[in-house]
């Protein structure tokens, strides 16, 4: 009972100090006073030899419609920052981070993939300086095999980390990117704007909801990834370009201060 008590007593101090340090990273990166650094780590998911060849023809400018939307976006909000991100390549990583939990798991599981998360990341992507403006998105390829559905990304928006799923194909780099992007306002602090059947979310999934119509919609938020048709229907946006911060997602972002009461 001893040893019992011990392991739950120096588990509470881990989390608490993983806690308070993801709360000061969380906190620095809203302040958005310095460029996120956002590090794109590939990984080849499927060991495929179309993924390796993919990943080799990579460089930063895949990534630059990422800057170029958050700066965009930025200026409608008056955020007056003149870089607001910088995402480059990073190096390849080989070693798979640990499977993340399935969408139904239970609290304690998904707590303890966290931990487990942020261990392999300190391990596979040493901390040089310091990570309280560092974004580490590791976006498993795979074969773009017609048909294929990907396993679900997420972004924790305690640490600053991303596991992202992508097609390894020109043709969806564009569409990557806002699932990388998407991911990335995931960690410092924006909040899913869809329903449990994918489709955006009225108000706050939509662009623009006080638009006359109002559908279809000219652009997605992106924190509902998809772009509004009908009440019913929706499609993925074609790049970023389609694709608009709400007003919502501004304030959890701190873009956007709460009304007041």
């Amino acid at each position: 009972m001893l040893w019992k008590a011990l392991r739950i007593v120096v588990l509470l101090i881990v989390l608490a100090i993983v806690a308070f340090y993801a709360k000061t990273q969380k906190l620095q990166a809203q302040s958005w006073s310095d460029p996120l650094e956002v590090v794109i780590y590939p990984i080849n998911a499927d060991h495929s030899s179309n993924a390796e060849s993919y990943i080799k023809e990579l460089d930063d400018s895949v990534f630059s419609p990422i800057d170029a939307f958050l700066q965009q976006q930025s200026r409608i909000y008056g955020v007056i920052n003149s870089h607001l991100s910088q995402t480059r390549l990073g190096p390849v990583i080989t070693n798979l981070p640990p499977e993340a939990p399935k969408p139904d798991a239970g609290l304690p599981a998904i707590v303890w993939w966290g931990l487990k998360f942020r261990y392999w990341a300190s391990q596979n992507t040493p901390d040089d300086e310091s990570n309280h403006h560092r974004v580490r998105v590791f976006v498993h390829y795979h074969d773009a095999i017609p048909g294929r559905k990907l396993q679900h990304s997420l972004g924790l928006d305690k640490g600053l980390l991303s596991v992202v799923h992508a097609f390894a194909d020109l043709d969806q780099d564009q569409q990557n990117n806002i699932i990388i992007a998407h991911e990335l306002l995931h960690t410092v602090g924006a909040t899913d704007k869809y329903d449990a059947h994918g489709e955006p979310a009225f108000p706050n999934g939509y662009a623009d909801p006080s638009r006359s119509p109002l559908l279809p919609q000219a652009k997605a938020e992106i924190m509902a990834v998809r772009l509004p048709l009908t009440e019913t229907t929706s499609r993925m946006p074609e790049s970023l370009k389609e694709s608009a911060i709400g007003e919502l997602t501004a304030r959890e972002i701190n873009w956007l201060k709460a009304p007041d009461n």
